[in-house]
């Protein structure tokens, strides 16, 4: 199944076989969730995708610059957060020393008024489909374990490529804390006096990315994150700087499969803390939802795959808690 760790599946936080959806028809969430449980099995009271994970706690610290492109609250003063880090796929078991998978970070930030505004990132700036009925074709084809089948699929999807070979073009994170995280989606910005700014989001660790050579990472074994992790959290809060790259006129807000010119200018919003750990059963109590955002903060009316996530993982969280 090595077809399976490079293609991202693990974006999702997502029993029956579904099936892929008919010519024309659009994917229902149903559908999807028991795609990704097709290929990785369901795991009772467990996301479908996303799987292993650890749940964090911290804050947001923001720059003086971040109010001046969003009125969002955690924009304009620090707010506490919950976060979970986790590997791509819904393997629970999954190794920590996999190159072509993705590593998450998902965080609640917890606003004054006591609701939250969730942002999403992953260890890859690209998705490995455009559309719902893309992936689950994509997972169609890879539980099917037939190879004419998957290889049609690539064959008319180049672009579902992209991710499996950017993540193994790089070396493997050495922790959850030096591994930079991406936002695919654009979201557009609007401060207080109205003014729009397309962005995508980028957190890098203040440290700097620090990877291990593919000899290295097998040395590591199959569950030295967390381990890790706790050993960083000794030494103080695990830092990230959360930068807006914002777009151009022109720039496409459609296609999470596909790139910005790495030319765009990026302005630095604040700081992420992670300060220690938190109870698995706090990140499992909800979903962390890309489209539950502040004031100032909205989707891309034109990216088909965001509203599907909220769907799915409604429907995932239901799921897990029966």
């Amino acid at each position: 199944m090595q077809i399976v760790r490079g293609i991202g599946i693990a974006v999702l936080s997502l029993s029956v076989w579904g099936g892929a959806p008919a010519s024309g028809e659009e994917a229902k969430p149903e559908q999807l969730i028991d795609a990704l449980n097709g290929v990785f099995g369901a795991h009772a009271k467990m996301r479908a995708a996303h799987t292993k994970g650890i749940c964090v706690k911290g804050n947001f610290a923001p720059t003086p610059e971040a109010a001046s492109l969003s009125k969002a609250p955690q924009f304009a003063a620090p707010v506490p957060l919950i976060g979970r880090f986790s590997l791509g796929g819904g393997n629970p078991a999954a190794s920590d020393s996999q190159k072509d998978n993705v590593r998450g970070i998902a965080m609640h930030f917890q606003l004054p008024d006591g609701s939250n505004s969730d942002l999403l990132l992953i260890s890859a700036p690209i998705f490995p489909v455009k559309t719902p009925e893309d992936f689950v074709s994509l997972l169609t084809a890879v539980a099917s374990k037939d190879k004419d089948k998957i290889g049609a699929y690539f064959k008319a999807h180049p672009e579902s490529t992209k991710q499996g070979a950017w993540l193994k073009a790089r070396e493997t994170p050495a922790s959850y804390a030096t591994a930079d995280y991406f936002g695919v989606h654009t979201f557009y910005l609007t401060n207080a006096q109205g003014t729009r700014q397309a962005v995508k989001w980028k957190a890098e660790p203040v440290g700097g990315f620090v990877g291990l050579s593919d000899k290295d990472a097998e040395a590591k074994g199959a569950d030295f994150y967390a381990k890790e992790l706790d050993e960083q959290f000794a030494k103080g809060p695990v830092q990230f700087n959360l930068f807006a790259v914002l777009g151009q006129p022109g720039d496409q807000d459609d296609d999470p499969t596909a790139e910005w010119p790495a030319d765009r200018k990026s302005v630095k919003v604040g700081t992420i803390s992670i300060s220690g750990l938190e109870p698995a059963a706090t990140c499992d109590a909800g979903i962390f939802d890309p489209n539950a955002l502040a004031d100032g903060i909205e989707p891309s009316p034109n990216d088909k795959i965001l509203p599907m996530r909220s769907q799915d993982y409604a429907v995932s969280f239901g799921r897990r808690s029966e």
